[in-house]
């Protein structure tokens, strides 16, 4: 991340071992790691930060970049400059952000869809919500967990931003990083273990269907009139896909997805049941409900990174950096109307 020396200066005193300002050792917990300033051999006088990668932990990252702020020019910009940066998004001002970027993994393809800055600056006031919410489809639904913990962080980073007045960031974004794939073994409803040994009538589900799973959902047992009781735990780091080939119209049972969401601590629990009285149909719906609709408290736990970055342009101020707040706001309240819809 190349840097202005006055930018650099202020950005690594956050990452100082000897920091003691209360409002810089929050404002850490915000940004990626840090692990020192660089020079190419070539350019002795740039200066780059080296900051964490992360996306690593991830397995299919679905990656959005979101400048943030009513003005994408520092006070010292030069009225080339500024003319130059608000004829690139006029909007900037009204909106207070701009998706710069995104990357989404569908799951149902296999595939990533990517979109560049193009894309962003064509949004406007009426269509910036759907624009921001094709990064949180997968291709089967809508990722509801990842939008409600994005909000979540995003509200802490306002918090910061609204009890200092420190610093100003100028054209800085926030990069957002959530978990696209299900990484899971697959299990076939009518293998032996689940058709035989777990009772499932014959004939109820054709040898072609697999449900892919992880941690937040198991088979766990069948009672005799044949119904399928599966646990989902409140651990949504991961996402589910269903592989649906066929299903057998002339059978009429009963498909009952029992859903337990359980904290570690066991103080939250939840439970419910969604029964489908005619398995002639498709059972996707039935699993969004499941997975694309789970309330708050399980939306929060999803594996989602919101971290601030590119400060090339940060400035000590004494004042609120209204412009950033204004657009953290907007944000927030885009993406909670994508959670209402």
């Amino acid at each position: 991340m190349g840097l202005t020396p006055g930018g650099c200066h202020r950005i690594t005193k956050v990452y100082d071992s000897d920091c003691c300002d209360s409002v810089l050792l929050e404002l850490r917990e915000h940004l990626p790691k840090y692990f020192g300033v660089w020079s190419p051999p070539t350019a002795p006088n740039d200066m780059y930060l080296k900051l964490e990668d992360v996306t690593r932990k991830f397995n299919k990252p679905c990656i959005m970049d979101v400048k943030i702020g009513q003005k994408s020019y520092d006070p010292y910009a030069s009225a080339e400059k500024i003319q130059q940066q608000v004829s690139k998004y006029p909007l900037m001002e009204e909106i207070g952000f701009l998706v710069l970027g995104m990357r989404v993994y569908h799951v149902s393809s296999d595939s990533y869809e990517t979109q560049n800055q193009h894309y962003g600056r064509s949004l406007t006031k009426e269509t910036v919500k759907d624009g921001i919410s094709k990064f949180f489809h997968n291709g089967y639904c809508l990722r509801k967990d990842a939008i409600a913990a994005s909000i979540q962080k995003i509200e802490k980073i306002l918090k910061w931003f609204e009890g200092q007045k420190q610093l100003n960031f100028y054209a800085s974004s926030l990069l957002f990083v959530y978990e696209g794939s299900s990484q899971a073994p697959g299990v076939r409803l009518s293998d032996v273990t689940l058709a035989e040994k777990r009772g499932v009538p014959k004939g109820l589900l054709s040898g072609g269907d697999i449900l892919e799973y992880n941690n937040n959902i198991h088979v766990i047992s069948s009672t005799e009139n044949g119904k399928i009781e599966a646990s989902v735990s409140k651990g949504l780091s991961k996402f589910y896909a269903l592989h649906k080939k066929a299903y057998s119209k002339r059978h009429h049972s009963q498909l009952s997805l029992k859903v337990e969401s359980l904290e570690q601590d066991n103080v939250w629990k939840s439970s419910t049941c969604l029964a489908q009285e005619h398995l002639n149909g498709n059972v996707i719906p039935q699993l969004e409900k499941v997975f694309c609709h789970m309330p708050a408290e399980i939306k929060e736990s999803a594996n989602v990174e919101v971290r601030m970055i590119d400060f090339a342009h940060v400035f000590p101020s004494n004042t609120k950096d209204e412009g950033y707040v204004y657009g953290l706001k907007n944000l927030i309240t885009v993406l909670k109307n994508i959670l209402d819809n």
